[in-house]
């Protein structure tokens, strides 16, 4: 094939009907054909009659032979190795390569599946599968030899930046060819330091989103399957073959192009990368977009009518845009990251340059001699003390911090490099904020001109109105800005000369210090520039200008607190000292190190919505409530043997919330006895669980019976009576296989599954109970309790059917037993509508128990209950919990409920509640994903089902869709026994705006995938 040739192929003039003809001539089949798209050749779909496919491709005319046959021997080559590709099928001579008016023709299994290339989203697991499977592909072709495979054609990447340059003037648009063509030349340039050292063999050469026929996985997503369209086999470089591959990942998250590292570190786990290699990738995936964009526009003015090429424009012009989004040298740096590559170490260059820093000198001083007294070094970091209460907030926040240091005397305060700023933190934001920052800032309080000398020996490079650029060793360059410069470029400098000043001023003044590779960029690219004119970029980016700068604290005599993101190290160290058993979120966890309102922030400064933590009801990091812990483990804490006030005082206001005790739902001892005592009686222990052990205990002391009926799917904790009333295979798959002989599992009263899907009554699932109390009355084991959750929160917030609870208290008290209300999750003002989940169903029952919004975190749990069953337990001995209900305890409990009157907590659960209910129920008429909405205030569930009729649950897509929905800041979970219920409980502080980023961030995963 001649250069002129490969400006760009017409397609051969085959039509449908042709294709048929030679289906019928060639192979002997009888089909219909429909033409699939292609550039350069013609690909049709033949379908028999009795519905068996496969695909007949008519070849451009000026490919050979020989490749054709380098291509069947490539094919041989994967089936050796296990690598799924479409088969040859041979002709009615049994040849592979068939012949018809002129043109070579071939027919290919047709591989069942659907078109990866116009999925949006691809999941970090489907990135990583294409990884590898184009490594599969190199390392299947290594061995590979054939005169076929030597030929010269325009997608071999060791051609593309004259391929690029030849076919941009088909490029119409003027500013886009000029980016094109910079990008090639820049891209071209960094390729040739490397590319005598990059291996060369057999490669696909194209084996992209659109080469890779999809199969559809039990999580609802499309994963790599079957690898199809061989026409660009060669040979080329080894590192080529993946570039293809990642460049074809970047159109399906174009704003996220890092996110195909997964694809490059899933490859060079299986097909380890050279240095080289590495390094060559970046500016090979940026050429392969110039050329697929500048070859895009040629086909188009060659051959106007193809449809396909012109669909294609779009994604090939979001590919570019994707691969040049992050400078050339900082995405290499990224790649090299990654894959583990050693970078330049900070410390060699800076050995060179550095004098020691003794003598005396203290912080700042080899940068400013004549600064007297200590300067500050202030923390904006996630874990600063000075940025509670929600003061990382203020738009001021970091202004604060440093006339705070003025103000205590510092003569100046210092920002550090490299600490990830709370005070950059976005909320309700699908992208991470820029929060790491790759200077330092120096704040100096206001004062006379003071020297700036050298911390080190170097050279004076870049002198501008107020910055200069000192070359360092050779290797690093150490840039200050904010000062008046008195040196000239070129001029050499020892340790201690004077290069500038800071000018004399009434108000603060601010240095900037920092120290960049010498071959790296100035500053970051689209960073976000602080007033003080410090550089701050996203935490994904610190990675690589990790490697391109370096903390200039040592120079400055000051300590170096620069930060990474340590997540993976923490779940690493999780994983040697815990249990299997424990519970984790998230594939990739991040680490959360603070809380604020409904927002949790791990520890780069990224904030999620916390969607699931319905322990800390009145939201993270309460003032009240830590002021009320600081204040009483002061004074005092020790055990409820001893006299306090607290303790009383804290049990009076819960009794307060009760709901009127007279009427038909009144709480009763026993069916025989006509008094109804009323609810007067608190006992509080430590947790939830707890406090269900605690509920049995009292019910079978009071009743003088054994039997607890609870019902199925549900979840009361983990202590060994609480576990025993654990019905849910969510938590326990053998939940119903390993119950006690004293529990009973009765039928869940779910309305939408189960016994009476669609058109059962609350009457209904209470006689099947009531049939269940006598069976157990005549077998002997009359029932003493009776525990239910007041709406079924490991369902995910099933509301209960009408009229069912009063039927249930009902029929348990006509046989002799208490009844239990699980409020532990579901109480406390959750509902909106009411303080207890009880009172959605009109009832008041003989035994509640609660626990975790109780001390918003913090560890408090109880019972309420009448004396008279209470004093029931003086038959099993005293009652003691050493931490339950210490006057520290008790004081975080009254600070809970002082806040949740004073913001008007339970009002907002209705109003933001029934603001996402409704947002909700919107995006289930636009997502079939979507089945009911359960549940009420802020306490709702979200069903997922692959089928509205069957109601079959979509469990791993609901588990896909959580994860891609923490990349998008927003933090929910799923529940329920087939886990396929998005739970939705946050805090009860959830705004209006919150809640829309959540309903919207929802509709984006389901839109676009997950």
């Amino acid at each position: 094939m001649t250069n002129d040739q490969r400006g760009g192929l017409a397609r051969p003039e085959v039509s449908e009907r042709d294709a048929e003809t030679i289906a019928r001539e060639c192979y002997g089949i009888a089909a219909a054909a429909a033409e699939l798209g292609s550039n350069q050749d013609r690909n049709f779909l033949l379908t028999e009659p009795d519905g068996a496919r496969s695909v007949l491709r008519i070849d451009n005319p000026v490919f050979g032979d020989e490749a054709r046959d380098g291509q069947h021997a490539a094919l041989e080559a994967y089936r050796a190795a296990g690598v799924p590709a479409a088969a040859v099928l041979p002709g009615l001579d049994g040849e592979p390569t068939q012949r018809w008016q002129g043109f070579a023709v071939r027919r290919s299994e047709f591989a069942e599946g659907e078109p990866l290339v116009d999925q949006g989203y691809l999941a970090p697991v489907v990135l990583a599968e294409f990884g590898a499977l184009a490594a599969a592909s190199a390392n299947a072709l290594a061995g590979l030899v054939h005169p076929g495979l030597d030929r010269p054609h325009m997608w071999d990447l060791r051609v593309a930046h004259a391929e690029t340059v030849k076919l941009a003037p088909s490029i119409t648009d003027a500013e886009l060819r000029a980016r094109i063509l910079a990008a090639a030349d820049e891209a071209a340039a960094a390729l040739a330091a490397v590319a005598p050292e990059l291996p060369v063999q057999a490669i696909h050469g194209d084996l992209t989103d659109d080469n890779v026929m999809g199969v559809r996985g039990a999580d609802g997503r499309l994963h790599p399957g079957t690898v199809l369209d061989l026409g660009d086999l060669s040979y080329g470089w080894r590192a080529a073959e993946l570039a293809v591959t990642a460049s074809s990942m970047l159109h399906h998250d174009p704003e996220r192009p890092l996110r195909v590292l997964d694809t490059i570190a899933a490859f060079h786990r299986d097909a380890p990368l050279a240095v080289a290699e590495a390094r060559a990738l970046w500016p090979l995936v940026v050429l392969r977009a110039a050329l697929l964009v500048a070859s895009g526009w040629r086909q188009l003015e060659i051959d106007g009518a193809n449809e396909y090429a012109r669909e294609r424009i779009a994604g090939e012009q979001a590919i570019f845009d994707a691969a040049t989004r992050h400078p050339l040298a900082e995405a290499g740096e990224q790649v090299l990251a990654r894959l583990g590559f050693q970078g330049v170490a900070a410390d060699h260059g800076l050995r060179l340059a550095a004098a020691p820093l003794g003598g005396g000198l203290g912080p700042l001083a080899p940068l400013l001699p004549e600064l007297v007294g200590e300067p500050t070094i202030l923390d904006p970091g996630v874990e600063s003390d000075a940025l509670d209460a929600g003061r990382w907030r203020d738009a001021d926040a970091e202004a604060r911090l440093v006339s705070a240091a003025f103000e205590a005397g510092a003569p100046a305060a210092v920002l550090p490099y490299g600490v990830y700023r709370l005070t950059r933190t976005a909320v309700d934001a699908a992208d991470a904020a820029p929060t790491w920052p790759v200077d330092a800032e120096v704040w100096l309080a206001g004062g006379a001109e003071l020297r700036v000398t050298a911390p080190a020996s170097g050279v004076a490079r870049e002198v501008g109105d107020d910055s200069v650029t000192i070359l360092l060793g050779g290797e690093w360059r150490l840039i200050v800005s904010g000062v008046v410069p008195s040196v000239s470029e070129g001029v050499a400098l020892a340790s201690g000369d004077v290069f500038a000043a800071v000018a004399a001023s009434e108000r603060p003044r601010a240095l900037i210090v920092g120290l960049r590779r010498a071959d790296a960029p100035s500053a970051p690219q689209g960073a976000t520039i602080a007033a003080s004119g410090a550089a701050l970029i996203e935490p994904e980016r610190a990675r690589a200008w990790r490697r391109f700068s370096a903390d200039p604290a040592e120079l400055l005599g000051l300590p170096r607190l620069a930060q990474r993101d340590e997540a993976g190290d923490e779940q690493r160290r999780r994983e040697r000292i815990f249990a299997s058993a424990q519970e984790r979120y998230y594939e990739r966890p991040m680490q959360i190190e603070r809380g604020w309102r409904h927002h949790l922030i791990d520890t780069t400064g990224r904030a999620y919505v916390d969607m699931v933590n319905n322990v800390t009801g009145l939201g993270h990091g309460h003032p009240g409530v830590a002021d009320a812990v600081n204040r009483q483990i002061r004074i005092l804490n020790t055990n409820s043997r001893f006299l306090y006030r607290e303790l009383a005082e804290y049990s009076e206001r819960l009794l307060a919330l009760l709901p009127d005790h007279s009427g038909p739902g009144g709480a009763a001892f026993d069916g025989d006895d006509p008094e109804r005592p009323r609810l007067d009686t608190v006992l509080l222990v430590n947790s939830g669980s707890e406090a269900v052990d605690l509920a049995l205990r009292l019910a079978q002391a009071a009743t003088g019976r054994k039997t607890i009926v609870a019902l199925r799917e549900a979840y009361h904790g983990w202590t060994m009576a609480s576990d025993a009333v654990t019905t849910s295979a969510y938590d326990n798959p053998f939940a119903l296989e390993n119950r006690p002989d004293w529990v009973h599992v009765a039928d869940v009263p779910n309305r939408f599954r189960g016994t009476y899907r669609g058109r059962g009554t609350g009457p209904d699932y209470a006689r099947d109970l009531g049939a269940d109390l006598e069976r157990l009355g005549s077998e002997g084991r009359e029932v003493a309790g009776f525990i239910c959750e007041s709406v079924l929160g490991n369902a995910g917030g099933v509301l209960l059917p009408d009229g069912y609870l009063a039927e249930a208290y009902a029929r348990v008290r006509e046989a002799g037993g208490l009844c239990i209300a699980d409020e532990v999750q579901v109480g406390f003002g959750r509902m909106g509508s009411s303080f207890w989940g009880f009172e959605q169903s009109g009832v008041v029952p003989d035994i509640i128990t609660i626990a975790k919004p109780m001390g918003n975190g913090f560890p408090i749990g109880g019972v309420i209950t009448s004396k008279r069953i209470a004093d029931a337990l003086a038959s099993q001995g005293q009652f003691f919990s050493s931490a339950g209900g210490n006057p520290l305890s008790c004081r975080v409990g009254l600070a809970v409920l002082d806040a949740m009157e004073e913001e008007g907590l339970q009002e907002n659960a209705r109003i933001v509640g029934r603001r996402l209910a409704d947002g909700f129920r919107a995006l289930a008429e636009r997502h079939p994903i979507i089945g009911p909405i359960h549940g009420e205030g802020l306490y709702l569930g979200v069903e997922l089902v692959r089928d509205r009729g069957t109601m079959e649950p979509a469990t791993a897509e609901a588990a896909a869709i959580c994860e891609r929905l923490r990349e998008l800041g927003v933090i929910v979970l799923t529940t329920s026994e087939r886990s396929n219920v998005l739970k939705v409980k946050p805090p009860l502080c959830l705004t209006a705006e919150s809640a829309d980023f959540v309903v919207a961030q929802l509709d984006r995963v389901l839109s676009t995938g997950w």
